[in-house]
């Protein structure tokens, strides 16, 4: 063992813990040294509980038919031979000298990854879930398969789903990887076999000899490109009657919940042959109409394709951009009743940094212009294309936009990076500004107003009103970035130059969540006022180790916590999720 895997392994090697006695429910306090030190869960529900006892009651197993994690595979001899090359880039020619692509760094405390946990009972420990929380909440975020021999970025780990299940005031939790074809040919390899994306390629050197590596596993048979290489680590999306996990490097991967909460993937789906090599992780459904409206971008032209699906979940035909130039990073965008915004920021690919700097092929170009790109929703080709120049406007996230003055203006809101320079590398330094920025479609004149000075992301909105004009906004607290100390709700109808923010909810002490996620009320009520539900997030306690789910009140002042659920063990830091009503879930 080099010396350089030696430290690594003694690093996060995990400390010995002794349980207290009767602690079913005691979770351990995670330091930077702990990876995957989890307890056994209280009670797991199978598929043969008993079925006389109240809602309330705990579930009694009688037989165990539930699958714990999958054991991996012991490393092939080829695999040994192809890992010890592994480690001589890893240790010589690209060691992680940066915080940002440091695992020791990266996977401390709170990102530190987890096992699978199969469906397992939680108490409510404080006030009572509402009953319009008949579904599931599902959290998508980065989790690594194994630990991380060299370079590591937070948006290379492996997605796993992270599911609350709540009927009747009762919650079961599962945690489950997604079984895209990547995860699943390394755990029956035993071993890591592609690169990862973000920490990889820096610099030519370490590029070309990762990717000559890469190649003699392919020719060796231990993967076929054709499968896909993505992660599906970034989000959720339902449409068309079916559950999709989301990375925006590969196809959707359809996934469903089973009726006592566990977490199936079900394929990589290619909608008939129709969806190509990949798509974004943040598709925008109109909620009157159905149909979802979505793209994929990449570094080869065109850098931009834009295509929609029907509501039954059928795609329609590919409408390619030319007109953007250059590639870029587009993460995210924007529809109204008639049009579909794009961003095409300052972060790009930067192959001159890779080559001559020694850095990723992913970074910023202070030297761009960003712009803001318009074309009718139901275009056919880009020939409406239009693009306005918006000095400084980076935006990562798009939280909605709607259509005003008869369709002649646009009224987009979103968060700007303002450092976006930090973005990739140093995330506690990026401040995101949310604006509410006005284009003028008959004059060319874009204006814009910052909503609040706070660094907020991870915005959402009451899912009704996507594409149309919306008045409150619900935004992470980052403090700093990436860790999540609160959320707020935020007034988009108040008047330029009026702090927006309306209530705010502090986790407090060490306690920080993710992305808030609006769940209404009475859903199928038209009638209903926009901010009659609840907002819902995980939130871990990094003192004492311990996660739960709160329950927010999404009318009151403060954000009030109407339920919070004890989780069985630890949920890391993730990024993007939803909820699922029961009736929908069903349909799965």
């Amino acid at each position: 063992m080099d010396a350089f895997s030696s430290s690594f392994i003694s690093t996060l090697s995990p400390t010995t813990i002794i349980p207290k006695p009767s602690s079913c429910n005691y979770i351990p306090r995670l330091n930077i040294s702990s990876v995957r030190i989890e307890d056994k869960p209280a009670t797991q529900v199978t598929s043969t509980t008993t079925t006389t006892q109240s809602p309330s009651a705990p579930v009694t197993a009688t037989t165990s038919s539930t699958a714990g994690p999958k054991r991996r595979a012991e490393p092939t001899v080829p695999t040994l031979i192809f890992n010890a090359f592994d480690d001589i880039i890893n240790n010589f020619i690209d060691p992680p000298s940066k915080p940002s692509v440091d695992p020791r760094h990266v996977l401390s405390n709170n990102f530190a990854p987890v096992d699978e946990l199969p469906p397992t009972e939680c108490e409510v420990i404080q006030g009572s879930l509402p009953p319009c929380l008949d579904g599931a909440y599902i959290r998508n975020g980065p989790n690594p398969q194994y630990l991380p021999r060299g370079p590591y970025h937070l948006f290379d780990g492996d997605g796993m789903l992270h599911s609350i299940k709540i009927s009747q005031g009762r919650a079961i939790f599962c945690s489950r990887y997604v079984n895209t074809n990547k995860y699943i040919a390394e755990r029956d390899a035993g071993s890591s076999l592609l690169p990862n994306v973000f920490s990889g390629f820096n610099g030519l050197t370490a590029s070309a000899a990762r990717g000559a590596l890469s190649a003699v596993r392919i020719l060796a048979g231990q993967y076929n490109l054709a499968n896909g290489i993505g992660l599906a680590n970034t989000s959720l999306a339902f449409f068309g009657d079916r559950l999709y996990a989301l990375g925006e490097s590969d196809l959707p991967y359809a996934v469903r919940l089973t009726s006592n909460g566990d977490i199936e993937t079900i394929d990589r789906h290619d909608f008939d042959g129709k969806l190509f090599m990949s798509m974004t992780a943040h598709p925008k459904t109109d909620p009157d109409t159905k149909e979802t409206f979505a793209f994929r971008y990449g570094p080869v032209p065109p850098f931009l394709t834009y295509f929609r699906f029907n509501s039954d979940g059928s795609k329609q035909p590919d409408v390619p951009i030319f007109s953007m130039t250059r590639p870029s990073f587009l993460h995210d965008f924007a529809i109204t009743n008639k049009y579909a915004i794009f961003g095409d920021i300052q972060i790009g690919m930067n192959p001159t940094e890779m080559i001559f700097g020694g850095g990723s092929p992913v970074g910023s170009d202070p030297n761009k212009v960003p712009r803001l790109g318009v074309i009718p929703r139901y275009a056919k080709d880009e020939s409406e294309m239009r693009w306005f120049d918006v000095p400084g406007f980076n935006i990562i996230h798009a939280i909605n936009a709607w259509d005003e003055d008869d369709g002649n203006t646009i009224v987009m809101v979103a968060p700007n990076i303002l450092s976006v320079e930090h973005t990739m590398e140093r995330m506690d330094l990026v401040h995101a500004l949310v604006e509410k920025v006005r284009i003028d479609l008959k004059t060319g004149i874009v204006t814009r107003n910052p909503m609040s000075a706070r660094n907020l992301d991870f915005g959402v909105i009451n899912q009704a009103y996507v594409g149309k004009k919306n008045k409150y906004v619900y935004a992470a607290v980052g403090d700093p970035m990436p860790k999540i100390s609160g959320v707020v709700k935020l007034d988009v109808s108040k008047g330029e130059r009026q702090e927006c923010i309306v209530a705010t909810r502090l986790y407090g002490g060490a306690c920080y969540g993710g992305e808030p996620f609006f769940v209404p009320k009475q859903p199928d009520n038209p009638e209903a006022e926009e901010d009659d539900g609840y907002v819902v997030s995980y939130v871990h306690d990094e003192k004492s180790g311990e996660s739960r789910f709160l329950v927010m009140d999404a009318k009151s002042p403060h954000l009030d916590i109407v339920a919070a659920v004890k989780l069985p063990r630890r949920v890391p830091y993730g990024f993007h999720g939803l909820f699922v009503r029961k009736n929908d879930l069903d349909k799965l």
